[in-house]
């Protein structure tokens, strides 16, 4: 791979703005290359309409839904992938072994087209087979009641299935007896997820959108919008249009953030102008966020401080503290017992600007906080969101017009997914209520997630693994273990829309089950059926699909799950499968059953817009163990990983992120190039600071092997990645995924959450060896 790409690929720095009409041509190129038919092409013009479907792409949310024609790069490229002519039909795999498959690049794959039919692994050709839909319904059957305990299983949930097909799902599977369910949300936003419970009462953000017509300040920490949610872009130009401050804080500084010309704006686009966007940059290193945020609230403590002895106003809000938070005082002697030059070493930004940002922190009257991976990605970063929660308390910023917390989620409906109960650490209160609604006793014992999944597999305690939708081999860290865990199952089965890496490394007995996509018409007896989904800021739409399906044998994931239920469970508890695949509306009547906040579900829905769930502490409501927001404490470590591979190696190790490019959602790869960050027909390269290159005696060129550097005896490499000299710390390296997650060690996984720290792993370079 690495001489193929040192043969094709180029690094030329990107000049332009982002979006404009480099976008609009890679629009182009992505429905051509996929050979999106003309009728599918129009499906794009009912993309986040009444009347259409909704994006499968990312979580960010639109105005009213409804409200204008608005659609991105990225939401082209996943309609395209969804609306391709190209098939894998059994003549496909009658035509590869799984082994010729497996020397394939995921860019190859996920090329290759549609699913069209239910196929089953036989051993004996090393090839995938056609089998009937009830054929396979009941080997699940058969292995899952064949297992000596529930809780050798495991249901894994990507978040781009619907409310109604997860809620299925957890219903399913908790009757079946576990809550073994890893999910996407344990890989990216679990620290959000755990950390605000404990400072705001609930894992979820405070504001919508119209929210940030009102902030008069935007701290925007560990995100790259023009990539991964590029509609944030068009808020942000018009808030910084509107005279908005907007400080991005990342490691990397990326183009999204520094200039954007909207495909919405013709005269920005036949004028060839852009907007602004950030007016600071700071740059973090990595795991250096936890120290850079309480320095500011250091700072601010010490700004309020000199308010009071000239007299001026306070800029602590002392009358939101009183009457809304708990343990300011704890915090505010421990802010003042910390060292400066500790939270400067740490944090990795200097004290002028540390105090540059804290004064714009503290002139801002409506202050929206919003984060995405580069924050959730660590070993300290539920103590990170907790800290940035204290932040925003200490002036009141959270539960007032134009403030708030914002976590900007990846996949179009891993909010929803969690909501809707997929939750391996269920609150006996939700259990309380399944039981009284559907009759059964709901398993008790927390279950395991991604990173547990992995290592009960790998130990032969977990037998079969049940993925809904995504590419879990390769979205998980450790890869080599990981696969190894895969192969070791009884049976791996995937509901999937597309090929990919994961339905190749499988269990001894393996199915893939083909779905419908969102933007496919789903009819149930001849009737179309919407599906739902929360984003971000917790708005709730309905979808329907206008497309024709890819084949006709093809199942919804409502009625891959309802079937697979019913084979597995028969007439225990006489759970309603076979009416819930006929008709979503009964599914959505028992999410309401359920939760509260979804009543008149049906209703509500149909509504152009849908509707918002109550976010408990954006109306000041706080649904913690004291009652009131509170401020929690944390110290600044310095005996972790981290620290003790530099104490070895100097200045040496490198500290590496993983992060997708602009050409990729999640593991799915969409092109080679990265343009933004002037990467073309690549992908193993290595982001780093020019300094860092001259101190290792290399070049911007040299092709470079990457090392973890770990204390478990255990030897992770990634070999073949080409130096690219760019604006980072010292220090500091980035590098794509899922290329680079055989170096993020099983084990390091964030305190409190269990996420993988792929945002900082300590590694070393070394000249490539010769191949």
């Amino acid at each position: 791979m690495a001489e193929q790409e040192e043969k094709t690929g180029h690094i030329a720095p990107y000049q332009h703005a982002a979006a404009g009409w480099g976008a609009l041509k890679y629009v182009a190129i992505n429905l051509f290359k996929e050979r999106v038919s003309g009728v599918n092409y129009k499906s794009l013009f009912a993309q986040n309409q009444p009347d259409g479907f909704d994006c499968p792409g990312c979580a960010w949310p639109d105005r009213e839904h409804s409200s204008t024609f608005e659609f991105c790069e990225n939401g082209v490229k996943a309609v395209a992938a969804e609306s391709t002519s190209k098939r894998v039909t059994p003549d496909f795999f009658a035509a590869h072994t799984v082994a010729e498959l497996l020397q394939q690049s995921d860019y190859e794959l996920e090329q290759h087209g549609r699913l069209t039919h239910p196929m089953v692994y036989d051993p004996a050709s090393d090839k995938y087979a056609p089998i009937a839909w009830d054929d396979a319904f009941r080997l699940i059957a058969d292995e899952l009641n064949a297992l000596d305990d529930p809780n050798q299983a495991a249901f894994y949930t990507s978040g781009r299935a619907s409310n109604e097909a997860a809620f299925l799902y957890q219903l399913f599977v908790r009757a079946f007896g576990t809550n073994n369910f890893p999910d996407c949300s344990n890989m990216c936003h679990e620290a959000t997820s755990r950390g605000l419970p404990g400072t705001v009462g609930i894992g979820k953000g405070t504001v919508t959108l119209d929210d940030f017509e009102h902030a008069d300040t935007l701290l925007i920490f560990g995100q790259n919008p023009a990539t991964n949610h590029p509609r944030m872009l068009g808020e942000l130009r018009e808030c910084a249009r509107r005279g908005a401050t907007i400080v991005s804080i990342n490691p990397l500084r990326e183009r999204g953030l520094e200039r954007f010309t909207s495909p919405q704006h013709p005269l920005e686009m036949l004028t060839m102008s852009s907007t602004p966007i950030s007016s600071l940059f700071v740059q973090p290193k990595l795991s250096g966020d936890l120290a850079l945020i309480k320095a500011l609230a250091k700072r601010l403590l010490e700004l309020d401080d000199r308010a009071v002895l000239i007299g001026t106003k306070r800029l602590i809000d002392l009358d939101f503290i009183a009457q809304h938070t708990t343990g300011f005082q704890e915090f505010a002697r421990d802010l003042r017992a910390e060292k400066w030059p500790l939270l400067v070493a740490e944090s990795g930004v200097s004290r002028e600007q540390i105090d540059q940002l804290a004064e714009i922190y503290a002139r801002g009257e409506r202050v929206i906080a919003t984060w995405g991976m580069g924050l959730t990605q660590h070993r300290n970063s539920v103590a990170t969101i907790q800290m940035l929660s204290n932040l925003m308390l200490m002036r009141g910023n959270i539960g007032r017009q134009g403030a708030g917390l914002c976590p900007v989620r990846g996949h179009s409906n891993v909010q929803g997914d969690r909501t809707v109960g997929i939750e391996e650490q269920p609150t006996t209160a939700f259990l309380d209520r399944m039981e009284r609604v559907f009759g059964f006793v709901p398993p008790r014992q927390h279950g395991l997630d991604v990173v547990a999944t992995i290592g009960a597999m790998a130990e032969g305690k977990v037998k079969v693994f049940v993925g809904l939708g995504g590419n879990f081999a390769m979205a998980t860290p450790d890869t080599p273990l990981t696969f190894k865990a895969l192969q070791s199952c009884v049976l791996t089965v995937h509901v999937a829309t597309k090929l990919n890496r994961s339905h190749l490394i499988h269990g001894r007995k393996a199915l893939i089950l083909p779905t419908l996509g969102r933007t496919e018409i789903d009819a149930q007896n001849g009737v179309p059926q919407g599906v739902t989904v929360e984003d971000s800021m917790s708005m709730v739409h309905i979808s329907f699909g206008l497309n024709k399906p890819a084949a006709p044998d093809l199942l919804s994931e409502i009625a891959i799950v309802s079937r697979m239920a019913q084979a597995t469970l028969g007439e225990r508890h006489q759970l309603k499968w076979k009416a819930y695949r006929n008709d979503y509306a009964l599914i959505r009547d028992d999410i309401e059953k359920v939760f509260d906040d979804f009543y008149d579900y049906n209703a509500r829905v149909a509504r152009p817009g849908g509707f918002h769930l109550k976010v408990a502490s954006r109306e000041r409501e706080w649904h913690t163990t004291s009652g009131k927001a509170q401020f929690v404490t944390h110290g600044i470590e310095l005996d972790t990983p981290i620290h003790r591979a530099r104490a070895r190696h100097g200045e040496k190790l490198m500290v590496m992120m993983t992060t997708r490019s602009h050409d990729q959602y999640n593991t799915t790869i969409y092109a080679m190039d990265d343009r933004y960050r002037g990467v073309f027909g690549m992908r193993r390269v290595i982001f780093i600071n020019q300094a860092d290159i001259d101190m290792l005696g290399m070049k911007a060129g040299d092709w470079v092997d990457v090392q973890s550097v770990w204390d478990d005896g255990i030897e992770r490499r990634a070999a073949g990645f080409i130096l690219v000299a760019y604006d980072i710390p010292r220090g500091c390296i980035g590098a794509y995924y899922p290329e680079t997650n055989p170096l993020v060690p099983l084990a390091s996984v964030a305190d409190g959450a269990g996420t993988p720290t792929s945002k900082s792993i300590p590694v070393l370079l070394t000249a490539a060896a010769a191949s």
